[in-house]
């Protein structure tokens, strides 16, 4: 069976900038893989390659075994939805219609929503807990509040694979586990997921595997526990840490009070 994703030796420049520079990675269908990295490694660049908002300069994409760029736009859109870091809608929409613009791709051209798509909108601001922002114009929600309504959105357009650029940036505490058990449902449920997280503690509860990318490459892919490393934390984030097993037996990075080793190398910072 062909994998969910696969990257093999993806780069791409951005004027003069160097912003990837082989890109190996593989998501196997059924698993939640998290993606690390200081600020400008390079991971939301990644995920606007895999929606095809950027193309990449060299190297090949293949999304469930075909070539990504074979994908015409419509069958895109019902195989992928991302969940953006932040949402910046220029009219009033209220927050059920931006959850039914989910079922855009499944509609035929110019065809207007069915029964069943506004049961399928209700049915996932219930399973995210947003029901009562049904009728609240997107420009009066909260940052956590937006981040919300893109989940449902996402869940609505019932991909195969899910992108979610720092899907608990904006939540408080109970919404970002809300969403960590919305991720894993969604993978139980057959999707795949691709998570671009600064929260390492998160990324180690949530992902089966976490790829962790410095410099435009990645220097370590595998289990929460072999990549989240002291001397790979320092390397990569210019931090010294410990790491211990938490009490679910996930991996706890605790970061020492003294002050940091040194920036890492490279243009990024974290």
């Amino acid at each position: 069976m062909s994998a969910a994703l696969s990257l093999e030796g993806v780069a791409l420049r951005l004027g003069r900038n160097p912003v990837l520079a082989g890109v190996d990675l593989e998501l196997a269908r059924g698993e939640v893989l998290g993606l690390l990295g200081c600020n400008g490694a390079g991971k939301t660049t990644l995920l606007r390659l895999l929606t095809r908002v950027l193309r990449p300069d060299a190297g090949r994409i293949e999304l469930a075994g075909r070539p990504l760029e074979s994908y015409p736009r419509r069958l895109l859109a019902q195989t992928v939805a991302i969940v953006p870091q932040d949402t910046q809608a220029p009219f009033p929409f209220s927050a059920a219609e931006i959850v039914l613009m989910g079922r855009a791709p499944h509609r035929p051209a110019l065809g207007f929503e069915s029964a069943s798509d506004v049961e399928r909108a209700r049915a996932a601001m219930r399973r995210v807990g947003i029901e009562a922002l049904a009728d609240r114009s997107i420009l009066s929600l909260s940052g956590g509040e937006r981040q919300l309504v893109m989940v449902a959105r996402a869940l609505v357009q019932d991909p195969e694979l899910l992108l979610f650029d720092e899907p608990t940036a904006f939540l408080d505490l109970r919404h970002r586990v809300d969403v960590l058990g919305i991720v894993r449902d969604s993978v139980r449920a057959g999707r795949s997921a691709l998570v671009v997280s600064h929260d390492l503690g998160l990324a180690a509860r949530m992902c089966d595997r976490l790829a962790m990318l410095h410099e435009g490459r990645v220097v370590a892919a595998g289990t929460p526990a072999d990549v989240l490393t002291p001397d790979r934390l320092r390397r990569v984030f210019g931090i010294e840490a410990d790491v211990v097993p938490a009490p679910d037996g996930s991996p706890l990075v605790v970061p020492h009070r003294s002050a940091p080793s040194g920036r890492p190398t490279g243009a990024g910072s974290c």
